[in-house]
């Protein structure tokens, strides 16, 4: 009988492949980054055919590690960036265009249309989403106005459109030969286009924005068998799809209503579920499905994004050369006793959650020449911490809840320094898994529970198991003092972009 559970975890910088046993427990992984390409200032397009070089990749890495075969793994679950968009012939197989990435800023001309009608939540009421450049739609339009003769081969139905899960699952059922052309209810959520309480595509929003219809995938649950794996993986059921923050509040076993989780990666993304309830948003926040398990009714989540978070440390790395690997970030932040007055806003495609100003740049405020790379340093992981404090505030306004506790997972959760300091501005304690691969571990739980490799959720929450704790330890005034300055510098992102 098959003893494990594969994850293929596609991240917005990187590729890992996450081999699970019965407890949950971490048995093997392996992970490849690939390129971002920047075309020009605001774009960020991605390679879908290098993404899954690096995919077939890692299943093979972390199989080897492992010393299994195909044989040994009884299901096997995607996550994915969500929003990243991909059109492809679906007789080659070949993309038509790089995939736009989530933090691409192009389709700034299109939301601006679409909001020449009705504003920037037009489509609100439907898809739980405003306007922005961040989400799947718009991308679709770009893709197909700008690429030539792109229209025409959708409209004969030549070319097919995916989120990365979409892309993967199909290639990796077989491709131009018999690949299942599906996507699931969370990654569906997030294109604009999906109505959140039919969980079907809004022939309303597909129209408006010109849309063939032919293009999209089927919208399927988050958890049921959709294809059986060809390649590397033969005879393997896929059957496990979760947007990656979605994917990581199923790994944090976040099954109950007001139960919520935080990743930090290449962005931050805090999510709190909502029950049956698809809860609409008064203050930034994002309405959106948080998973759907086989034929049950879904579950909804309110979301509060943040664009740039492990992306800030990478930029740190790669453009400013101030450290030579991200992990020397915590080491050079505690090598000064605070931020020096410096906050950094790291706007670089715009303000997400609360804000949503597409116009906003990113600024490094209360420099003197006291300043040195240490408060740089420091003031780069605190924003994280201020980003996620700003979206706690919006979330415990519109949940009507005050949070007891933080769930958190994702690379940077190793950072303990921001750590403590994340527990010190929310005021609550922030709580760390034993596996921090939550998003993984979250699509692998989807798979399992569809081929009946886990009976019931009730399996799940008995493999949850707590490594630490950070208990808040700032004086309430001190922390009120210094989230005035960081508003105060977060304003001072608006409007740097002019008409």
């Amino acid at each position: 009988m098959s003893q494990f559970v594969g994850a293929l975890d596609q991240g917005t910088s990187s590729t890992r492949f996450v081999i699970f046993d019965r407890a949950g427990r971490l048995i093997a992984l392996d992970q490849r980054e690939h390129r971002q390409i920047y075309p020009q200032a605001g774009w960020v397009e991605h390679d879908p055919l290098e993404i899954l070089e690096r995919s077939n990749q890692v299943i093979q890495g972390a199989m080897a590690r492992a010393g299994i075969v195909a044989a040994d793994l009884a299901a096997i679950g995607i996550s994915n960036q969500r929003e990243t968009t991909v059109i492809w012939d679906r007789a080659t197989g070949q993309p038509i265009h790089n995939a736009i990435v989530w933090q691409d800023t192009r389709t700034v001309a299109i939301v601006a249309e679409l909001a020449a009608s009705g504003g920037a939540d037009r489509f609100r009421a439907s898809s739980g989403l405003p306007l922005a450049t961040y989400f799947s739609g718009p991308k679709i339009r770009w893709i197909l106005d700008q690429v030539a003769g792109a229209r025409q081969r959708a409209e004969a139905g030549d070319l097919l459109f995916g989120t990365i899960d979409s892309w993967l699952i199909w290639q990796l059922t077989g491709g131009p030969n018999g690949g299942v052309h599906v996507t699931d209810v969370t990654n569906a959520s997030r294109t604009l286009l999906m109505d959140l309480r039919t969980l079907d595509w809004n022939p309303d929003v597909v129209a408006a924005l010109d849309l063939p219809p032919g293009l999209l995938p089927r919208i399927a649950s988050s958890s049921e068998v959709y294809g059986i794996a060809t390649g590397a993986l033969a005879g393997v059921p896929i059957s496990g799809n979760l947007g990656d923050q979605q994917a990581a509040l199923f790994g944090q076993t976040c099954f109950t209503a007001g139960e919520a989780k935080n990743t930090y990666g290449t962005g931050c993304f805090m999510l709190v579920n909502t029950g049956a309830l698809a809860v609409p948003s008064a203050n930034g926040l994002l309405t959106t499905v948080a998973y759907r398990l086989g034929g049950q009714p879904p579950v909804y989540a309110l979301e509060g994004s943040i664009a740039v978070a492990g992306a800030l440390v990478r930029w740190l790395r790669d453009n400013l050369g101030l450290i030579s690997s991200s992990d020397e970030i915590e080491a050079l932040a505690r090598s000064v006793d605070d931020n020096g007055g410096v906050y950094f806003v790291p706007a670089f495609s715009g303000l997400f959650a609360p804000y949503w100003r597409s116009e906003a740049r990113g600024v490094i405020v209360g420099l003197t020449g006291f300043a040195t790379r240490g408060h740089i340093a420091r003031a780069a992981l605190e924003a994280t911490a201020w980003q996620t404090r700003e979206v706690l505030d919006a979330m415990n306004r519109d949940s009507g809840m005050a949070l007891a506790s933080l769930k958190v997972d994702g690379g940077m959760v190793t950072d303990e320094l921001l750590m403590q300091f994340q527990a010190d501005v929310l005021g609550v304690p922030v709580v760390r898994p034993e596996v921090i691969q939550t998003t993984a571990l979250g699509a692998a739980y989807a798979a399992g529970l569809a081929v009946g490799f886990w009976p019931t959720i009730d399996d799940l929450r008995a493999n949850w198991r707590q490594d630490r704790e950070w208990a808040p330890g700032l004086d309430p005034s001190a922390r009120e003092a210094a989230y005035h300055w960081w508003r105060k510098a977060v304003g001072r992102t608006f409007d740097w972009l002019e008409p």
